[in-house]
C-alpha cells in the first residue's frame, strides 16, 4: 500500500514538474529568439564614403524594423581588410554585419595572403543596391572633358595623379580600368578612405578621382570639384546630360560600384532569411526608395543567392583587371 502511494506521489511530482518547466522552456526560448541584443553593422572603410552613407541611411530604419539598435562602426585600413578580419573571426550569430563592396572580392587578387578566406569565411546577406562613379577634377585643372584630359596627361607623362581611397579600393580600380582602355598612365595616390581622398582633390592635393556619386555629388554641386563623365553603361539620373565615360570616347569603359552585407560563415540560415527581408523592407520604404534615387543608387535588394553569384562573378572580372595591369600591393 505504501508503494503505491509513493509511485503516484513521485507521478503527481513528475507531471507537475513537466507542467511547470513549460512555461519556462517557452521563456527561454524567447529570450533566445533573434534578434534581442544590439546589431552591430561593421563598414570596412572610413567615414564619408560610399559604403559608410549607405550604411548610415539603413541602420535606423533596419533598427527599426528588428527592435534592436543597429550600430555603425567604422574599421578601416588596409583597403578593408582590417574590418572584414574582424568580421570573419566574430561569432556568427547575427550580432556582427558588414558592409562591402568591390574590394571585397579584389582583394583576394591584389594581396599574396589575407588573413581571411573571402569565399569561405562569409555569408552573403543581400546585394543592396548600385550606382556609376564619376570622373572628377579640381577646378584648377585646365581640362573640361574626358578627351582633354587624356591629352593633357599624355602631354605630361608621369606628372599626373589620381586619388584613391586606398590600394584595390572602388577609385583605384576605376582608375586603372581607365589607365588601361585609355592607353594613359596616370598614378594612383591611396588615401586612407573615400572622404579623405575626395577632400585632397577639391583642396587641389590631387588633381583628378573616379568618385562615386553618392558621395561627390554635394562637393560637385558646390562647385568644388568639376564633373567630367560618369562611369556607368548608361548615364546616371544626377546627372542626365553627362556623358559616360564610353561615350565621351574610351571605348568599352564601364564601372559600377555595388554595396551589399554580409555575416560571418555559419550565420544560422533563418537569421540570415530574416535580414535579407527585413533590409528588402527597408529599401521599399518611400523615404529610402526617394534617398536613394536622388544619390543616383539603384535598388537592388537581392537573395543570399544571387549576392552569391554576383560576388562569383565581381571575383573573375576584376581579377583579370588586376593581373592585365599587373596590379599588386605589398
Amino acid at each position: 500500500m505504501m508503494r503505491r502511494k509513493t509511485i503516484k506521489s513521485m507521478t503527481a511530482w513528475m507531471a507537475v514538474s513537466l507542467l511547470s518547466l513549460t512555461p519556462l522552456s517557452q521563456a527561454h526560448a524567447q529570450e533566445n529568439a533573434y534578434p534581442n541584443n544590439p546589431i552591430r553593422l561593421v563598414v570596412t572603410f572610413s567615414p564619408g564614403g560610399s559604403v559608410d552613407i549607405i550604411a548610415r541611411l539603413i541602420g535606423p530604419k533596419l533598427s527599426e524594423l528588428l527592435g534592436q539598435p543597429v550600430v555603425v562602426e567604422n574599421r578601416s585600413g588596409a583597403s578593408g581588410i582590417i574590418g572584414t578580419d574582424a568580421v570573419a573571426k566574430s561569432k556568427p550569430d547575427g550580432y556582427t554585419l558588414m558592409m562591402h563592396t568591390i574590394p571585397f572580392v579584389a582583394n583576394q587578387h591584389l594581396y599574396k595572403s589575407l588573413p581571411y578566406d573571402t569565399s569561405s569565411d562569409f555569408t552573403p546577406v543581400s546585394l543592396i543596391a548600385a550606382s556609376p562613379s564619376v570622373l572628377v577634377v579640381n577646378p584648377s585643372l585646365p581640362v573640361h572633358s574626358v578627351k582633354e584630359l587624356i591629352d593633357l596627361v599624355k602631354s605630361k607623362p608621369g606628372e599626373l595623379d589620381y586619388a584613391t581611397a586606398g590600394a584595390g579600393t572602388n577609385p583605384h580600380i576605376a582608375g586603372e580600368l581607365f589607365n588601361s582602355l585609355a592607353n594613359i598612365e596616370m598614378s594612383p595616390v591611396h588615401y586612407r578612405g573615400g572622404g579623405p581622398a575626395l577632400t585632397a582633390v577639391w583642396g587641389g592635393e590631387v588633381p583628378i578621382m573616379f568618385t562615386n556619386v553618392s558621395e561627390s555629388a554635394p562637393v560637385i554641386k558646390a562647385g568644388k570639384l568639376r564633373a567630367l563623365a560618369v562611369t556607368g553603361s548608361e548615364r546616371s539620373k544626377v546627372y542626365p546630360d553627362m556623358p559616360t565615360v564610353a561615350e565621351a570616347g574610351v571605348e568599352g569603359y564601364e564601372f559600377s560600384t555595388w554595396h551589399g552585407m554580409l555575416a560571418p560563415a555559419d550565420t544560422p540560415e533563418e537569421v540570415v532569411t530574416l535580414l535579407n527581408e527585413k533590409l528588402t523592407e527597408v529599401l521599399r520604404t518611400p523615404e529610402i526608395a526617394k534617398r536613394f534615387d536622388e544619390m543616383g543608387l539603384s535598388i537592388i535588394a537581392s537573395t543570399p543567392s544571387e549576392f552569391a553569384d554576383h560576388l562569383a562573378k565581381e571575383s573573375k572580372k576584376w581579377g583579370q583587371v588586376i593581373k592585365d595591369r599587373n596590379i599588386t600591393v605589398e
